[in-house]
């Protein structure tokens, strides 16, 4: 994690960059159509306080402003200059921003990474970087900011105001989205657009949004990370929810893997993992950011499990049931003394159980008494309010008791969420209900699902981040490395069996004993030393799955069956690939029967070394659930991957089976983690598979090891 020197200098300039006391506008055009021109009318059409500065070489006046050849004459101050000029001109601009003393360049401008100029864009930043000016871009749509009155984009307006700020990598989402604040009636104080991040990523606006006054929620849409790590940093260092929706996480790298895990990784499951180690919640769809983003940006986390669900209509009740059972936050009885006191506002026809049917007779008065008893009550943790509009009741008045009920019960550290199902009279109560701070939605569904996401924050916000300190694993990784870099000696961008089970035993990992013959009688002397029964096993770093090729051998129990087992994987291994380089036959202790499982790694594009752990064996291949975290992990993040798969109960020990050694698992897979993030410019993926996992006392026994390396070093 980054020391407090290098967090306050990767925010240098971001103040002046999004919230400038004064801007130029490079590119400011007089002829509409033109972005130039777009970009500095909505800059003073939103009301923004500072000076403004037209650049523009021809015109001495542009929409009524004084405008000026270049940002080198302007007479004033300048904090950030919006750039709308072609990218062939972006370096110069840079340049003399730069000079200028500019702090902050929004180049809005498009042409580089994105249609293959890398390098322009590059040039820019080193142009900028010179003078300490921080670049947001290039290809994005600006800035929007409603408490500072400040629409420096070509989105046609400011956002319907409120307290979620949203940084998006697409420009085309940030303009969608702030039509749509309207339509939804869901408030946003600002959208930053980010583009190909050449400077400020999306790491650096969190840690400059959770300083930020006006932004109670962060809300992230992100296409791709080029350093993840970042911001898993930056989210364990927030102070504020953040919710975040990944587009494009459909399965990356299985052609290519050479390992179990890498057949088995996918964008979906590296970044669901990282959101998590991170403390950010994570959106399903765009709607659902939307309806995270208002809960979190208004509501208290919900600390406990216990959530209470009250309508007036079963019907909905029933669909919330349901609902709150998909969001894992199953209903539960009221207690006897709650359910009392929610029967005084009832027909005896009504439930007091939980969800709390008022019924459909139930007024203004019922919703009150219900509300408050609910909310005062200390066995409710978060409480979803549903109304369903009849003719025997006013929405408007229903939503002005229900937030009079809420501020009379003197509870402030429980979450409300509440759902209206109706017509238009609704939705005005709705709308009534958010300026209030009460997030409201139009099904029930969304309330259940808004408060599954601060019951998520809460609980992900509490994991343990520190544990007591690691082990020094200097000498192990000193000769982890000496063993990889002899493979690489020979060209190998795989280490033998034998090789990867020297480098998970320098780091401590219980593998089987496993030595080389290279020779009939060799592997007989080695076998009878070791006792039987005894497994034979190819080495060639030409013959990866060595069972596909026939080279394993199992439960050899004398020397017969040793020489015939020899010389049978030798025939095999050369009728599967006849140039392949034999280096001998493993010979390795045969382990008891175990429940097997999977242990591996991958070096993710975004994220770097990632441990990854699931169910071994036929359950590997059937049921592919697996569960990954960014690595390394500490042992509570390690025994949470252990409950994180479908078939975790397994492990618990089932049908009179004896439980299984879960806390050694979890040594096991801290330290396997601690491995792979030290030797991460190395290792690009590695099993342990199977691992054989024991009663209770009786620990683990990693039977089988992989490690394939990077194409190149460091």
């Amino acid at each position: 994690m980054p020391s407090n020197n290098e967090r306050s200098s990767s925010l240098l300039g971001l103040d002046e960059l999004l919230r400038p006391r004064s801007l130029a506008v490079i590119g400011a055009s007089d002829t509409p159509g033109k972005v130039g021109y777009t970009v500095l009318r909505n800059i003073v059409a939103s009301g923004y306080k500072g000076p403004v500065y037209p650049i523009n070489p021809k015109d001495p006046e542009v929409q009524g402003l004084k405008a000026y050849r270049s940002v080198l004459d302007v007479p004033g101050d300048v904090d950030a200059a919006v750039i709308v000029v072609p990218a062939r001109l972006c370096v110069e601009v840079a340049d003399e921003c730069g000079r200028k003393g500019v702090k902050g360049l929004i180049i809005i401008s498009s042409g580089f990474s994105e249609v293959g100029r890398k390098d322009l864009e590059d040039e820019v930043v080193r142009a900028a970087g010179k003078y300490g000016t921080r670049v947001l871009g290039p290809n994005i749509v600006g800035v929007l900011s409603n408490s500072d009155h400040m629409n420096a984009s070509f989105a046609p307006f400011l956002p319907f105001p409120g307290k979620v700020s949203m940084v998006s990598q697409s420009g085309a989402l940030v303009v969608a989205i702030d039509a749509a604040t309207y339509v939804r009636n869901v408030g946003f104080d600002k959208l930053i657009s980010i583009g190909n991040m050449a400077d400020v990523d999306i790491a650096d606006c969190v840690e400059w949004l959770d300083a930020d006054p006006n932004t109670t929620c962060i809300s992230l849409y992100i296409e791709g990370l080029k350093d993840g790590r970042r911001l898993i940093e930056a989210g364990l260092r927030a102070t504020k929810p953040i919710v975040a929706l990944k587009a494009g996480v459909s399965a990356h790298g299985a052609a290519a893997a050479a390992s179990h895990t890498g057949s088995l990784a996918g964008a979906a499951a590296v970044y669901e993992a990282a959101f998590e180690q991170a403390g950010i919640v994570q959106a399903a769809d765009l709607n659902n950011l939307f309806d995270r983003s208002l809960a979190l940006s208004l509501q208290p986390p919900m600390r406990g499990e216990n959530l209470l669900v009250l309508t007036n209509g079963g019907g909905v009740g029933v669909l919330a049931t349901d609902s709150a059972e998909r969001v894992g936050l199953p209903l539960k009885f009221a207690p006897a003394d709650l359910q009392a006191e929610l029967r005084k506002s009832m027909p005896e026809f009504g439930s007091a159980k939980n969800p709390v049917d008022l019924t459909g007779m139930a007024g203004a008065d019922w919703y009150y008494g219900s509300v408050k008893a609910c909310l005062t009550h200390p066995w409710v943790d978060g409480l979803v309010i549903l109304y369903c509009e009849t003719s025997l009741t006013v929405p408007m008045e229903i939503a002005g008791t229900i937030h009079r009920a809420i501020v009379d019960s003197g509870v402030k550290d429980k979450p409300v969420t509440i759902a209206f199902i109706g017509g238009e009279q609704s939705a005005k109560a709705m709308k009534g209900l958010m300026e209030n701070g009460l997030p409201a939605y139009d099904v029930p569904d969304k309330a259940v699902n808004a408060m599954a996401a601060l019951n998520e924050y809460a609980h992900i916000r509490t994991l343990a981040r520190d544990e007591s300190p690691a082990d020094d694993l200097g000498a192990a990784e000193a000769a982890a490395r000496e063993i990889i870099r002899s493979a690489r000696a020979y060209g190998r961008l795989s280490l033998t069996e034998i090789e990867a089970k020297q480098v998970f035993a320098a780091y401590g990992l219980p593998v089987t004993k496993t030595a080389l013959a290279r020779w009939e009688d060799e592997a007989v002397a080695l076998a009878a030393g070791m006792g039987f029964p005894v497994v034979l096993k190819v080495v060639s770093p030409d013959i990866l799955h060595k069972s596909d090729a026939g080279g394993v051998k199992v439960n050899i129990r004398d020397e017969t069956g040793v020489r015939d087992a020899f010389r049978i994987i030798m025939k095999n291994a050369r009728a599967f690939k006849a140039d392949a380089d034999i280096l001998g036959i493993a010979v390795q202790e045969m382990a008891p029967a175990g429940l097997e499982v999977i242990l591996g790694s991958i070096n993710d594009s975004s994220f770097g070394p990632t441990m990854m752990f699931g169910l071994g064996g036929i359950l590997v291949e059937l049921l592919r659930h697996v569960t990954f975290r960014v690595a390394p992990v500490n042992r509570v993040l390690a025994k949470i991957m252990l409950e994180k798969i479908h078939a975790a109960r397994i492990t618990e020990g089932l049908r009179g089976e004896a439980p299984r050694d879960r806390e050694a698992l979890a040594g096991v897979i801290e330290r396997y983690s601690r491995m792979v993030a030290d030797l991460g410019d190395e290792v690009a993926e590695s099993d342990a598979n199977p691992t054989l996992l024991y009663e209770v006392g009786k620990g683990v026994k990693i039977v089988d090891a992989r490690i394939i390396l990077k194409k190149t070093s460091g």
